[in-house]
């Protein structure tokens, strides 16, 4: 005698198995959009052995740097002290007098970060309450900056920022301050800048007030410009 419920059963399974084996042979991650360590300037240093960063500090060639805010030329290139895995070639906002931030655009693709796997990836440090974010400028020109922060930390970590996780909020790039309310499910299939904001002014050289990013890397799909 056939009993259906087993059959039926051995059937749902079956199907469950095929769903998830579809779906596990299907997702991938990201590809490594960009990653960029900086790049020391030919000139001499100042006492501190840092630069006001540039273009020129920009390692990839085919990546261009932005900087936000009243007081974003003050953010330092600082060169690799010691060994370069204990302090690593760095940008520090610590002589900013006001919020800054620091973006970085591919000059031939935008980047699609709407992948579920899409992330940001950065070797960072910090002092005091400063923290480092996220953040994008979309297509349409919009910029947002997300709630997920990085730091404090006093050693250099490598972290990875999910973005699929971030909440994201209307960023004025002009004074790098958040404003208006949370932005629900922003189009991010064409992000045109990646970069980093430190919403707090730096406290100047010493501990007190500032982040330092190293290595900084994106995992997205390019689309073409």
């Amino acid at each position: 005698m056939i009993r259906w419920p087993t059959i039926t059963g051995a059937l749902l399974a079956c199907a469950f198995a095929a769903n998830a084996l579809a779906q596990a042979t299907t997702l991938a991650r990201p590809p490594l959009f960009f990653s960029e360590t900086w790049k020391a300037l030919p000139t001499p240093p100042d006492d501190h052995g840092a630069w006001p960063v540039t273009q020129g500090g920009v390692a990839s060639p085919n990546l261009e740097l932005g900087l936000h805010g009243t007081t974003a030329k003050e953010v330092q290139l600082v060169a690799v002290r010691g060994n370069a895995d204990v302090y690593p070639l760095n940008l520090w906002t610590g002589t900013t007098t006001s919020p800054s931030a620091v973006s970085l655009r591919e000059r031939n693709n935008f980047v699609d970060l709407s992948d579920p796997l899409a992330k940001i990836r950065w070797n960072v440090r910090s002092s005091g309450f400063h923290q480092v974010r996220p953040i994008v400028k979309l297509a349409d020109g919009t910029w947002l900056v997300g709630d997920r922060a990085t730091c404090p930390c006093a050693d250099f970590n490598e972290v990875d920022v999910s973005i699929a996780d971030v909440r994201w909020i209307r960023l004025d790039i002009d004074r790098v301050v958040a404003v208006g309310n949370w932005i629900e499910r922003p189009d991010l299939s064409k992000v045109d800048e990646v970069g980093f904001a430190d919403l707090l002014p730096g406290s100047g050289h010493g501990p007190g007030g500032y982040v330092n990013v190293g290595r900084f890397e994106v995992y997205g799909k390019p689309v073409k410009r």
